[in-house]
């Protein structure tokens, strides 16, 4: 990770723009790979897609996001790292889910999207509270005014993670009986996307699709890289902060694999296996990543993060966004064209405020 940072800030720009169309590549094709393993993995093991989304595949999706956090925060670059995952979920949610829905407005299983949605909430607000309690403080070696992510809020952000986790597990195993498919396909709705079915495959499939799924996912994960990489150096040569390239380059840079396995899942009609992925990554995102950039932190003597007061900002937009995808689909069921439109609306205006104020 390090080298290929070093690599691009000294390579010439047309290398750089070349490497860019092929982590272009690398992210299109690991995409198809991606959702087509993981889409057949879900109807062999007789597991809902929502289910294959919010656990496999979102934490594949979310290994460029952990791997950036990490790094940044052993950096001392804790505002990158708190930037990178809370830009993340903003990313994922605003633009990435809101491209989805006006698109492709989807009808949700309560029973399958409220205990995720609310957990992503309640990490969401859990975070931004935490930090905006901590009151305004004045750190050592630092000018201005900053906030901490305490220890006990970390503990509760990762309590949410194994709530998650074991949410996962008990749904996985109730969706292990076996469920009949309608062999005509009446009576399906978008919310149900493709009804779980078990079935036979041979140990030649299974090797096949499970090698197309790593193949895959090292592909978004390298591709989203090399987009990463070339993102941030022309950020710098814009004298952009620290923060904004976490928040907004680097964040939407590490939130492409989300994006290519929704236009994918979007494309292939996996309305249910894009939205599953989105939750869990988001969940990953703000409930495991973060915690475990504060224990990297308190390991290397740091103490507790510390971050600015412009990313409590950012956390608050993140709540907004998150609301504005969970609440009203609690009461409807859907996710409905409206909130896709409210929520691009939303980050696009957000994101040139960030650019603006910089």
């Amino acid at each position: 990770m390090e080298f290929l940072s070093n690599f691009f800030e000294t390579a010439n720009m047309g290398i750089v723009v070349a490497l860019f169309v092929v982590g272009l590549i690398f992210i299109i094709k690991g995409g198809d790979w991606f959702v087509d393993s993981a889409s057949w993995i879900a109807e062999v093991l007789g597991v809902p897609k929502f289910i294959i989304g919010a656990t496999i595949v979102s934490i594949a999706t979310t290994l460029p996001e952990m791997i950036v956090s990490i790094v940044a925060t052993a950096d001392g670059k804790v505002d990158m790292a708190s930037g990178n995952a809370v830009g993340s979920v903003t990313a994922n949610t605003a633009m990435i889910m809101g491209i989805f829905i006006v698109c492709m407005p989807f009808a949700v299983k309560r029973k399958e999207f409220a205990p995720k949605g609310l957990m992503m909430l309640g990490a969401a607000v859990a975070l931004t509270l935490g930090s905006a309690l901590t009151g305004l403080i004045k750190v050592p070696g630092l000018e201005g005014e900053y906030h901490t992510l305490s220890t006990v809020g970390m503990i509760a952000l990762f309590a949410i993670f194994i709530a998650f986790f074991i949410e996962n597990f008990v749904s996985m195993k109730k969706s292990s009986v076996q469920i009949e498919p309608d062999p005509h396909g009446i009576g399906l709705q978008e919310e149900d996307d493709v009804v779980p079915s078990k079935g036979t495959a041979t140990g030649k499939e299974w090797a096949k699709n499970i090698v197309l799924f790593v193949v895959g996912a090292i592909c978004i994960v390298v591709g989203a890289q090399l987009l990463i990489n070339g993102g941030t150096r022309i950020a710098k040569e814009m004298h952009i902060s620290e923060r904004v390239i976490g928040v907004i380059a680097v964040a939407i840079g590490t939130s492409l694999p989300e994006l290519v396995t929704t236009i994918t899942a979007l494309r292939k009609k996996e309305g249910a296996l894009s939205v599953g992925n989105i939750l869990g990554a988001n969940i990953i995102d703000l409930a495991l990543i973060l915690p475990i950039c504060s224990f990297v932190s308190m390991g290397k003597g740091q103490g507790a993060l510390v971050v600015s007061t412009g990313s409590v900002f950012d956390m608050i937009i993140c709540v907004v966004a998150v609301s504005i995808t969970v609440i009203p689909t609690l009461f409807t069921k859907k996710l409905q064209r409206w909130q896709g439109i409210v929520s691009l609306t939303g980050y696009i205006a957000y994101v040139v405020y960030t650019f603006v104020a910089a």
